[in-house]
């Protein structure tokens, strides 16, 4: 990912029509530097987006497999875009209804820049604003921020901005509802949609599997999602929900797609497994797993990163 989003490709054309790509297998090789078939570009900010490391650590390999639950129309509602990437209001189960919102997206669509490996941004005083979007993906109105509640770079790849409205405020407003963000652990195989507020596209495929660590050039991310090649995410994709079709909510953001084949550098994304062996799959997208944010978070939607069971990264002064 080059600047603010994944991805960096500028590509003019990627109007407003929604792509519905049918679901398939990434057909990448797994031998160590092997380079895949070729495919498109990356995807993240409209520009060049920015440039986006990742470690992630890999699923355990027990073959989970996406439930048989009745599929859920995923449509624009809920998602938002921002100057230079894609997000959504996000809810978490402990969320109410008066609670300030919070909307989504990459730490690398930041508006302070992409935050360095190690570093954390936590309550930074923020006013931008994001356009709230329709079903259809048509524009509603603006939020605004308050703050950056929290941002990274290091293991994933996201920013979560406290909005001055209430869930109850923006749905009275603008009559959306927040996106939920999942509990549980994505799964192989699972049907889902990268929902681009900004683009206001959206592509459809399914969880090809997870990587143990993906990096590009200086950042490491953990256990990142695999897309199938029919999402083939570009610049200003940057921050989407990736939506789980079964169920309807958010299990992951997009951030990143190896453009060119090459090898960890920026914009091309590789995968290292648990025993260093690097693998290149061109074309191929990812996306960091959210379901690890609802515990970090306590009443009132109030960041906690010493709750029980958080595990996003610590800004340097509170690790021990």
């Amino acid at each position: 990912m080059k600047r603010p989003l994944v991805g960096a490709l500028v590509t003019a054309v990627l109007g407003a029509a929604a792509l519905v790509g049918s679901a398939g297998t990434a057909g990448a090789t797994t031998t160590a530097d092997a380079v895949a078939q070729p495919g498109t570009r990356t995807a993240f900010a409209p520009r060049p987006l920015q440039q986006i490391p990742t470690a992630n650590r890999q699923a355990p390999a027990t073959g989970r497999q996406a439930p048989a639950l009745r599929a859920k129309a995923v449509n624009f509602a809920g998602t938002v875009a921002l100057s230079n990437c894609s997000g959504s209001i996000v809810r978490l189960p402990t969320s109410g209804d008066n609670d300030p919102a919070l909307v989504m997206s990459n730490g690398h669509c930041l508006e302070t820049g992409m935050p360095g490996a190690g570093e954390v941004i936590v309550d930074r005083p923020s006013s931008r604003s994001f356009t709230v979007l329709n079903a259809s993906g048509g524009s509603l109105g603006t939020v605004r921020a308050t703050k950056i509640a929290y941002g990274t770079m290091t293991d994933t790849d996201v920013s979560l901005y406290e909005l001055s409205s209430t869930y109850a405020q923006i749905r009275q407003r603008y009559n959306i509802n927040a996106l939920e963000l999942a509990t549980t652990h994505p799964v192989k195989g699972a049907s889902i949609s990268v929902v681009s507020g900004y683009w206001k596209r959206i592509y459809n495929c399914n969880v090809d599997g997870f990587a143990y660590q993906l990096k590009e050039g200086s950042w490491t991310w953990k256990d990142s999602v695999r897309y199938t090649s029919p999402c083939n995410v570009i610049g200003g994709t940057s921050g989407s929900p990736v939506v789980d079709v079964a169920t309807g909510k958010v299990t992951a953001v997009n951030n990143t797609i190896n453009e060119s084949g090459q090898r960890c550098t920026l914009n091309n994304p590789c995968e290292v497994d648990e025993s260093g062996r690097v693998t290149v799959r061109r074309g191929i997208g990812y996306a960091q797993e959210t379901y690890t944010i609802n515990k970090c978070f306590g009443t009132g939607n109030k960041l906690d990163l010493s709750r029980p069971g958080c595990e996003l990264p610590k800004p340097f002064a509170e690790r021990r």
